[in-house]
């Protein structure tokens, strides 16, 4: 019985640590693409996309939605995926180029599609390699 409760509790200490990794790692990629979002603005680099502006708050927004789309991805590959590591960075890496697609055909300006890019790999670069250190090899 105490081999059962302390595999319980490792288990729940490494889901548990999996998930505020990857709650911190996403505010910090949020924080990171806002920043570069803002500071390619200021340097002129427009972010309007099909005619309307996107707000830098937008940026941040929507790098935590889809951080946690990934912390979510990376639970239940630790749960069901025979080597959740592998398959969490395999799955991620393909998840961020299909990411770049939308911003290579939007309607933007040349460097408006290299900025959004850019971000896209910012908040890969924070969050892929934080979540993945958590996972079993």
């Amino acid at each position: 019985m105490t081999t059962t409760t302390n595999t319980t509790h490792a288990t729940t200490s490494t889901f548990g640590a999996l998930i505020r990794t990857g709650v911190i790692a996403a505010v910090a990629a949020s924080a990171a693409t806002m920043a570069v979002a803002a500071a390619g603005n200021a340097a002129g680099v427009g972010l309007d996309v099909g005619g309307a502006p996107i707000p830098v708050t937008g940026f941040g927004v929507l790098t935590v939605v889809f951080s946690l789309v990934g912390v979510v991805i990376a639970a239940l590959l630790s749960r069901f995926a025979r080597r959740p590591r592998r398959a969490f960075v395999r799955t991620t890496v393909v998840l961020t180029v299909l990411s770049l697609v939308p911003d290579v055909i939007v309607d933007a300006e040349a460097t408006t599609k290299v900025l959004l890019m850019l971000t896209h790999l910012v908040a890969a670069a924070i969050v892929i390699p934080a979540v993945a250190r958590r996972l079993a090899a």
